[in-house]
């Protein structure tokens, strides 16, 4: 295979709690995972010389060793003793920085380019075992679909899918660091934690509302607390027909959950009409298939 197109989807956490902190440093978490039709667009091409070109559509992005892209090329180039070299070009439109998971899907796309490209015969779980080398969301992004995250995020249960509905998503003009606000969260301090097992048992009876009344993060302790904007997002989304709203990840995204694209796109108009985000998206879950529809759909 000479050259390939692929999507990078985002997602969102429809509920984030941290169980604990561990002595290595790290936090062990309990999330449900959703991946949404928001996507970045990866074109992957074999060259002769040896090297890795990688360019984007945003000028401030990283394209050396500084990216999860490059990262991941490198890493099976250096395995595989692949000689030829690799030039991408990445299409960004999950905003940066933002608890949506785009620079970790980048990186799952590069990872499955890269076994097609050079017909490396690595299936999903091997994919999925070198992707947690490179960040702990990886091996999630290469699964996608409706998924419990426990551990430091690797050990994933596939979940059955959300039910349908449309999930407006804004993000202010604000970055936030992931490493902050694990940092600044007061894990002893929390008065509560999110449901994730009624949650799990709302997917499972396809109960929209079961899951969206279980919404809960509780990394919005830090994050909203430092920028109050976020809470003004929800307060908007929730204002015009949502049936909840929650930040995603560490943030500073923000979604709401719709029953109907309409009440989802006036919410849409508003938020945006507002300024208080700069990139807003309505968009519905999405769950790939399984065997060869997956596999066609990550590739196109």
């Amino acid at each position: 295979m000479k050259e390939l197109n692929l999507r990078a989807y985002a997602k969102v956490n429809l509920g984030l709690d941290v169980v604990r902190k561990r002595e290595d440093g790290y936090h062990e978490v309990s999330m449900v995972m959703q991946t949404v039709k928001l996507y970045d667009r990866l074109h992957m091409e074999r060259i002769s010389r040896d090297t890795i070109e990688l360019g984007t559509n945003l000028k401030f992005l990283p394209v050396d060793e500084n990216n999860l892209v490059y990262k991941a090329v490198k890493m099976l180039k250096e395995e595989f003793g692949i000689r030829e070299g690799v030039s991408i070009q990445l299409d960004k439109h999950i905003p940066v920085a933002a608890g949506m998971a785009g620079g970790s899907s980048d990186c799952a796309a590069a990872l499955f380019g890269m076994n097609r490209l050079f017909g490396l015969g690595l299936n999903r779980q091997q994919l999925m075992e070198r992707g947690v080398t490179l960040g702990a969301d990886v091996p999630y992004c290469i699964m996608r679909g409706t998924a419990l995250s426990e551990g430091i995020g690797e050990q994933l249960t596939p979940l059955p899918p959300m039910p349908d509905c449309y999930i407006l998503i804004a993000k202010p003009p604000i970055s936030v660091s992931t490493k902050y606000v694990y940092e600044h969260l007061n894990l002893p301090g929390l008065s509560r934690h999110p449901d994730i097992a009624g949650m799990v048992e709302g997917l499972k009876k396809q109960d929209l509302k079961m899951i969206t009344d279980r919404m809960e993060n509780v990394l919005e302790t830090v994050t909203e607390t430092e920028y109050p904007v976020i809470a003004e997002i929800k307060e908007m989304m929730l204002d015009h027909g949502a049936v909840n709203a929650l930040m995603s990840g560490s943030g500073p995204t923000v979604f709401g959950i719709y029953t109907d694209k309409e009440t989802a796109d006036r919410a849409n108009d508003a938020v945006y009409g507002s300024g208080i985000a700069r990139q807003v998206y309505t968009v519905q879950p999405y769950n790939p298939g399984a065997g060869r529809r997956e596999r066609a759909d990550v590739g196109r």
